[in-house]
């Protein structure tokens, strides 16, 4: 099991930048791609963005794609999501996920950390 804390929420004005955290901890060697997914009041979760652990590829969400960037610093166990020009849309939980190698789903997920994108 991998366990994941976010950091680095908090309240922005639209326009604004933010850069979110995500530390792993535990079984990291069993890790294959970490990811970023969100959920605003009253809507379904929604996928961000995602990054391999291994190879660094990374896969952006269209509705976020060009403001939004996902990296990750293997030596630190941590992947980052670089939010600008944030909209008041992009108001959400943001929530650190992992996959582990061999399994198709995000199985690890973090506790979340609250994005609020003031008009």
């Amino acid at each position: 099991q991998v366990q994941l804390v976010e950091s680095g929420g908090g309240l922005v004005q639209a326009g604004g930048s933010l850069r979110l955290s995500c530390v792993a901890s535990g079984r990291t060697s069993s890790m294959y791609a970490m990811a970023w997914f969100r959920q605003a009041p009253g809507k379904e979760r929604e996928f961000v963005a995602t990054i391999t652990w291994s190879g660094g590829r990374p896969y952006v969400a269209d509705s976020v794609r060009g403001r939004f960037t996902i990296s990750r610093d293997n030596a630190k166990n941590t992947v980052y999501l670089q939010m600008n020009s944030l909209k008041p849309e992009d108001t959400a939980v943001y929530y650190c996920a992992a996959r582990s190698t061999g399994v198709f789903v995000y199985d690890s997920w973090g506790q979340g950390t609250q994005v609020t994108v003031s008009s």
